[in-house]
């Protein structure tokens, strides 16, 4: 699958079913997650997984025990509900092609649904063989559904048990103009 600009009618799909639907015309986003002017979009992916926590000690003496965020593991889907590639630590973006493109957080914003993980803004850099995601310049995290910490349960007697929460997301990869 070669990147190319989809029609923005078609980013729902099947994929409603799989996640948290993009409309027909891409989510509105706060003003800090908006990608710059020389971007485009050119492809919606709905994910479905886990965002995985590992229960740890406080950050700092005295703090309460936490469910520290440790990775995503997800399924990417096209428009129609065909599986188009995988997203995971670091984090990345897999395509089927082999192609892969690295994020780094850039902004956030609370998601409309306070259970539901922050909605984001990341920028994107190539790591892989040239094809799908190699062009990716920014990535946005939005119609964010599930993923939160676990609300209780972490305490000293589990200090390494992990926790997968199952979240859904739509994931916008923009490219240069």
């Amino acid at each position: 699958m070669q990147f190319r600009t989809l029609p923005v009618a078609l980013a729902c799909g099947a994929a409603c079913l799989l996640s948290a639907c993009a409309s027909t015309r891409p989510t509105a986003v706060p003003d800090a997650l908006k990608v710059g002017a020389n971007e485009s979009l050119a492809l919606i992916a709905a994910a479905k997984g886990v965002q995985i926590y590992e229960c740890r000690a406080g950050k700092e003496a005295g703090a309460p025990d936490e469910w520290a965020f440790v990775a995503p593991e997800a399924d990417l889907f096209d428009a129609r509900g065909n599986p188009i590639g995988k997203h995971g630590a670091g984090p990345y973006w897999q395509a089927l092609d082999g192609s892969r493109t690295l994020g780094t957080a850039k902004a956030r914003a609370d998601a409309p649904n306070a259970d539901a993980i922050p909605w984001l803004l990341l920028t994107a850099r190539p790591a892989g063989p040239t094809g799908t995601f190699s062009p990716v310049t920014s990535v946005q995290r939005v119609n964010t559904v599930g993923g939160k910490a676990p609300a209780i349960g972490c305490s000293r007697s589990n200090y390494g048990a992990t926790a997968r929460v199952p979240y859904s997301a739509d994931y916008y990869f923009y490219t240069a103009r």
